[in-house]
């Protein structure tokens, strides 16, 4: 799982989306987009990579698709991502 994680970082939109992700809030694919300047089925891809690591879930939200970071990730996990970012990440349960 933590190479996983690791390869999936490595990959500088991936993590600067984590970097948005970090902040605890839901994002959509059309912000992240927008923030990162990648197109719309890149977007979609990177963000795949993160799902199937297992650093970020998503919902979908009509014909959007909005994504955060896992909160259920393993404290190891988080250290991780923390240390990539360089900061400390919010991981917030999402209210049903």
């Amino acid at each position: 799982m933590i190479v996983t994680a690791l390869s999936a970082l490595a990959e500088p939109t991936r993590l600067e989306a984590m970097r948005l992700l970090a902040d605890g809030s839901e994002h959509c694919v059309c912000e992240l987009v927008r923030r990162l300047g990648a197109t719309q089925s890149r977007m979609s891809r990177h963000m795949q990579v993160l799902r199937q690591a297992g650093l970020v879930v998503d919902r979908r939200d009509a014909q959007w698709v909005r994504y955060r970071i896992n909160p259920d990730l393993s404290p190891p996990l988080i250290r991780l991502v923390e240390a990539a970012l360089e900061r400390r990440i919010m991981v917030t349960e999402q209210a049903a």
